[in-house]
């Protein structure tokens, strides 16, 4: 490229050659600072995208790579989506695009975890340690862990995981050890291709060891992190009541996914909670769901089965029209929430039935279905901060079942600052249209 003008002294023209490898170098730089600002993220949804497809085309080697235009890869998105409609009669679990793949292997971990310990349960296999808060940890923690993690590894290798149990007991008691590797190898699921996607099982006793020790993540606000709470109310568990299968997926600290999966509740969504749900409920038949969410998706229920995954359903938070026919959760453990508290609460709520003592997020998916109304978790201590496996997929679950999660002062849960609540105090979730008048009497009877 060539411009001209007049010198002044010569009344010549001078010729100005711009060489065709700066315009080339421009051009570069131009796209290098357009390529280090857009790529994360293009990055990210070309992985859910790839993740999906590879998921519906099954045994295909044919998969979508981040090099695959945005227009063919949202037709073939689409195609997906259409074709599972045409050949199942209903939509992919929560109509779900971004996270359809996670989701799946969420349902189908958890639900082959509760394989595990609606095992141990039945043979009382219930070997306990000691651990550090002085909670008793089951075969069933460690077994329905590795389980979970292992498929997680095979599906998402690059995740981190925040988890609850870790094998530093294991590899001092092989016997203990030894039990938990033969349970941890004859569990399946009873469908082949459900199997299939979660990558089969954990490899050996070492593997067993390696696998339960990924969960050691710090968590934070940074990538995705997946949360594990293998027996979410191990006490509900050993004494034959409520006790879930707890996994979310965090997103740059906020949950994308949450799954629970409780093996001693009704499947019916419409069964009320009673005083009794807190004990001897066994997985006998008419007992055992998933409750599943998507963030943006809505939240649903399904039974829990052995093999692929069952048919599920909406499900929303009852409206309450009148307090005097509310009921609220709480824990068991008087050490989890304090009770006396909640009564004083109930009472100025005007509620008059009795409060229903469950452990677990078990809690959690009764209000989302409704069949129970406003869950309390109120501090026992200044100090004390609550984990976020605790919590994680219970609060997606609620909020797109219509509700809302808060702490003690109003305030969001906080996945992203570590392994723990620190930034919250206590949790109040309760339907979105009476939740402000429940927070308003809870700060009153704390002194807020």
């Amino acid at each position: 490229m060539i411009y001209s003008r007049k010198s002044p002294r010569f009344n010549q023209p001078i010729k100005l050659t711009l060489q065709p490898i700066a315009i080339l170098s421009l051009l570069f730089l131009a796209l290098a600072i357009f390529t280090s600002l857009a790529f994360p993220r293009l990055n990210l949804i070309s992985g859910h995208l790839s993740h999906l497809i590879r998921h519906y085309q099954g045994t295909s080697t044919t998969v979508a790579t981040a090099t695959t235009t945005t227009t063919t890869t949202t037709t073939t998105t689409t195609n997906i989506i259409t074709n599972n409609i045409r050949t199942t009669g209903k939509p992919p679990a929560a109509m779900t695009t971004i996270y359809a793949r996670e989701l799946e292997i969420a349902q189908l971990a958890v639900q082959r975890a509760a394989v595990l310990t609606k095992r141990v349960f039945r043979e009382k296999a219930k070997g306990t340690v000691s651990k550090d808060d002085a909670s008793p940890v089951t075969i069933g923690d460690f077994g329905a862990q590795a389980l979970i993690i292992s498929a997680l590894r095979r599906n998402f290798p690059h995740d981190a995981i925040v988890a609850e149990e870790e094998a530093a007991a294991l590899r001092e008691d092989a016997k203990l050890r030894g039990l938990i590797w033969g349970l941890v190898k004859e569990t399946r699921l009873d469908d082949v291709a459900a199997e299939g996607l979660l990558g089969g099982g954990v490899r050996d006793e070492e593997d067993l060891l390696d696998v339960l020790d990924r969960g050691k993540s710090a968590g934070g606000r940074v990538g995705r992190v997946w949360t594990i709470d293998p027996i979410d109310g191990t006490k509900g568990f050993l004494r034959g009541g409520q006790y879930a299968i707890a996994l979310g997926l965090l997103e740059d600290g906020d949950v994308k996914v949450g799954v629970l999966g409780c093996p001693n509740l009704p499947v019916d969504d419409e069964a009320p909670l009673d005083a009794g749900i807190g004990e001897n409920q066994t997985d006998e038949e008419g007992r055992g769901v998933i409750f599943s969410s998507v963030v943006g998706e809505g939240a649903w229920s399904r039974p829990l089965g052995q093999g692929g995954l069952l048919e599920g359903k909406r499900i929303r938070m009852k409206e309450i029209a009148d307090m005097a026919n509310a009921s609220f959760c709480e824990s068991v453990e008087a050490g989890h929430s304090n009770q006396s508290e909640a009564a004083q609460i109930a009472q100025k709520l005007g509620i008059t039935k009795p409060s229903v003592r469950m452990d677990s997020q078990a809690k959690y998916g009764s209000i989302a279905r409704g069949a129970g109304d406003i869950y309390l978790r109120l501090p026992t201590s200044k100090t004390y901060q609550e984990k976020i496996w605790d919590h994680a997929a219970g609060d997606l679950i609620v909020r797109e079942a219509g509700g809302q999660v808060t702490d003690t002062k109003g305030q969001r849960l906080d996945f992203g600052v570590g392994r723990t609540l620190a930034s919250n105090s206590g949790v109040i979730a309760a339907p979105a249209g009476v939740h402000g008048q429940v927070l308003k009497v809870v700060q009153e009877v704390l002194g807020l």
